[in-house]
């Protein structure tokens, strides 16, 4: 079961957060029939949604990040709650995979040094934050950091990582980790926090040897007394329904909505979150007509 935790260190002076997001990335995979590099940077980006959803703590809030960069990829969108429970999807899902030297995935080839990450938070009240920062490499989480250090004035550390089997192509392990320095840091405290940094294996690396999500956060924040603020699991979660469309469907002119149906009398949409399929007839179409006159 995936798992997030927020920590923070007692003189209150780093946050940190980790997910241990396997489960979530291996259903987006089978969701959307995904290549290998897609995979990684939607699975990447998901990790994100999750630990940067999750600091919203207000019901109903929720996030929505989205990376477009000039590669072959195309937009990479993921949306996180303030529970930490994510969906998202890509563009181009059979973009091709190329790899480094060292024989990990190419996800900046794939997305592309040269875009934007755009960031959008709703709270539900009132008009939603939106920021947008050029990509900083296309590796998600470099373009993450750069974000709150460019748009939020935020030190930031960001790890991500996908853990793919080389034989199959499944999806093994995926976790994310979010260190934040907060207002009021001493020196001694940016140095310890550096040289911690500096020693951290990746998140799958972690992981796979059977560290906790808890592990993982003290070992980012080694030599500091660390406070457990919150633990619980998440998921991958499309609210998506068919009330919801109705009510979409209702937004529009008596025309349009007549426009819709094909020559078998229905038209089908389809959620990009969960590719699940709703299909409303020519008579399904009057009576929403009829409702909203």
């Amino acid at each position: 079961m995936d798992k997030i935790i927020r920590c923070i260190t007692s003189d209150g002076a780093v946050m940190a957060t980790a997910v241990d997001a396997s489960d979530i990335v291996f259903t987006a995979k089978k969701l959307h029939n995904l290549s290998r590099s897609a995979t990684a940077a939607l699975g990447r980006l998901l990790c994100a949604a999750s630990v940067m959803g999750n600091m919203l703590k207000q019901d109903g809030a929720f996030l929505n990040l989205r990376v477009l960069g000039d590669g072959e990829l195309g937009a990479v969108v993921a949306v996180g709650d303030s529970r930490g429970n994510v969906r998202g999807y890509v563009e181009n899902p059979d973009c091709p995979t190329e790899y480094y030297p060292n024989g990990k995935i190419n996800v900046a080839k794939a997305v592309g040094a040269n875009g934007t990450l755009s960031v959008l938070r709703d709270y539900g009240s009132g008009d939603p934050y939106i920021g947008q920062v050029e990509l900083t490499s296309g590796e998600i989480a470099e373009d993450i950091a750069g974000y709150y250090a460019t748009s939020e004035q935020i030190p930031t550390v960001c790890a991500l990582g996908v853990l793919i089997n080389k034989d199959d192509g499944e999806v093994m392990l995926a976790g994310g980790l979010l260190i934040q320095l907060l207002p009021g840091a001493y020196d001694e405290t940016i140095d310890r926090l550096e040289q911690n940094v500096a020693r951290l294996e990746p998140v799958t690396t972690m992981l796979a040897k059977g560290m906790s999500i808890l592990d993982i956060c003290k070992t980012a924040l080694d030599g500091f007394e660390v406070e457990v603020l919150d633990e619980y699991p998440v998921n991958y979660v499309c609210g998506c329904s068919r009330e919801k469309l109705e009510r979409y469907f209702m937004t529009m002119s008596d025309e349009e909505l007549r426009t819709l149906p094909d020559e078998t009398g229905k038209t089908e949409a389809v959620c990009q979150f969960c590719n699940k399929r709703y299909v409303f007839t020519a008579e399904d179409l009057e009576r929403l007509i009829r409702e909203k006159s």
